[in-house]
């Protein structure tokens, strides 16, 4: 089956860390840009970070460009996204999707995404 997995949210306290991972199976990862989005309850959808498929290309949002860093592992089928200095509006539902390329909103030419884990940033 073709699919994508997220895991490792969980809840922290701002200032805190976490490791997001996105693991594909079914399908080659390398041949697609991965990107990660999220979604708070009553917000709208909003890219977070993408990857190029041979991770030479990185790209973030203006809201965690400092903070969060996206990378991949190919030979291990994963996408992390290591967030430092959490806060409170990061809080939300983050998902992992597959992609040709980089789009202009990151998510927006996904042709794939997961089930999304949540991350919940309070103390």
């Amino acid at each position: 089956q073709v699919q994508l997995v997220e895991s490792g949210g969980g809840l922290v306290q701002p200032g805190g860390s976490l490791r997001l991972s996105c693991v594909g199976s079914g399908f080659t990862l390398d041949h697609y840009a991965i990107a990660w989005f999220r979604q708070a309850p009553g917000k709208e959808r909003e890219g977070v970070s993408c990857i190029s498929s041979s991770g030479d290309r990185s790209y973030y949002s203006s809201s965690v460009t400092d903070r969060f860093t996206i990378s991949r592992d190919n030979r291990k089928n994963t996408v992390y996204l290591q967030m430092n200095s959490l806060k409170p509006e990061d809080t939300a539902v983050y998902y992992c999707g597959r992609s040709p390329a980089c789009g202009k909103y990151f998510y927006d030419r996904m042709d794939l995404w997961g089930k999304g884990t949540v991350v919940t940033v309070s103390s």
